[in-house]
């Protein structure tokens, strides 16, 4: 196989990629006016649904924009041998594999915060404000840029750097190391995310005492579930959207509930709500997903050095002299069609997943409030209760809320 025919099908991957999402996007546009089921009917009133409408079609339009954007920006670098003008001003600042690495990489990654800076803008400060769930401030908006930024540096640079260290090191055994790099990042930011990460974002404050704190108390005592840490996030500074997760483990272990799902739902349907967390955590879902990200990493990294000492990669988006950094990208890119099919097969255990944390929440706890909780989230979020079912199949984590308010009343 030539360089030349390694590009086209790089070309190919990109093109493919863009029009399945596109016929997918359209699908599920056709069904944005159609008649809600019975079982959701009471989710919006005729005006609310009106706006959930407008809301749905604003963002498809938004998204045929950016992504068409996209398409022509990430075509036109490679065909127009973007890539080795970045690597030649990267080889202009040093001879050090892992210095040129770094400088490569940041200034695409910097090129591309900067080029789509101008869509989250309009995204958040147009879009979401139009529809009365932006709160973020254009102070936060620069101030979250700016955070992500440098903990993309610090972080993303640092393993990157390990990563390219122990390549010149081992060569072909370099994914042995560098899987356990990101197998021991994955694990402490599973652990210490919410503590060491989340402040630099947000303010998170232990839920105080009172009958919501007791009522919680309660039920994970019922159900044998130690939880003394309880927060709240203020996630209202950004957006009225409300959102519960569980992080940690051991001692580590919290659940943090935002500060507009206190505000949205009453006490029961709260508890209702963490009763399906509590179910993910005892049905070891966090473990099982865990372990699937840590094995899926590995098997990539080890694909990954099969390949990476192939000049053919460098060459076939353009870069003559070949180098670790650059066929790092051509494999993401070749690589994406693989990626497609592990994010079906993890989309599909994840709505698995929220079934049986529904169901354990109806056998613990009641059906009745999680089902409230749950067409509230949605009427807020202007959610689309219609989706097409292939749209669904390739893009959802989660079951519709029509099909989890069957299971929940089955």
């Amino acid at each position: 196989m030539t360089a030349d025919i390694l590009f086209y099908i790089i070309i190919a991957i990109i093109l493919i990629n863009f029009i399945k999402d596109k016929i997918l996007d359209a699908l599920n546009a056709k069904h944005f006016n159609d008649a809600v089921p019975a079982e959701i009917n009471d989710v919006y009133d005729e005006n609310e649904y009106k706006k959930s409408q407008a809301y749905k079609k604003v963002n498809y339009k938004f998204g045929i924009w950016a992504s068409l954007f996209s398409l022509v920006l990430t075509l036109g670098f490679l065909l127009l041998d973007g890539f080795e003008y970045v690597d030649t001003i990267a080889r202009s600042y040093s001879d050090n594999p892992i210095l040129i690495g770094l400088i490569f990489f940041g200034i695409i990654m910097i090129a591309s915060d900067i080029i789509t800076t101008p869509f989250a803008y309009y995204k958040t400060f147009v879009i979401e404000e139009k529809f009365g769930f932006n709160k973020t401030t254009k102070k936060t908006f620069i101030l979250d840029k700016i955070k992500g930024l440098l903990m993309t540096v610090i972080i993303g640079g640092g393993i990157i750097a390990l990563i390219i260290w122990f390549y010149q090191l081992t060569k072909s055994q370099f994914w042995l190391y560098a899987w356990g790099i990101v197998t021991i990042f994955t694990i402490f930011m599973n652990m210490f995310y919410s503590r060491l990460i989340v402040p630099m974002f947000n303010k998170q404050t232990p839920l105080e005492d009172g009958e919501l704190r007791n009522k919680i108390s309660d039920y994970a005592k019922s159900v044998g579930f130690s939880l003394n840490k309880i927060f709240i996030i203020d996630g209202s500074k950004r957006s009225t959207k409300a959102n519960a997760y569980f992080s940690g483990f051991g001692s580590e272990k919290r659940v943090t509930l935002y500060d507009t799902l206190v505000n949205d739902l009453d006490d029961e349907e709260i508890v209702a709500v963490l009763a399906h967390e509590v179910g993910h955590y005892k049905r070891k879902h966090i473990i099982f997903n865990l372990v699937s990200s840590v094995l899926l990493t590995g098997l990539t990294l080890y694909i990954l050095s099969i390949f990476i000492s192939n000049p053919l990669l460098s060459n076939a988006i353009g870069v003559e002299t070949p180098s670790f950094h650059v066929g790092l990208i051509a494999f993401g890119l070749l690589y994406s069609p693989i990626s497609e099919v592990t994010g079906l097969i993890m989309n599909y255990v994840s709505r698995v997943f929220e079934y049986q944390a529904d169901d354990y929440a109806i056998n613990t706890y009641k059906a009745e409030p999680l089902i409230t909780s749950l067409k509230k989230l949605s009427k807020n979020s202007l959610s689309n209760l219609t989706p097409h079912k292939a749209y669904v199949f390739m893009h959802y984590s989660h079951p519709t809320l029509l099909e989890r308010v069957r299971n929940l009343r089955k």
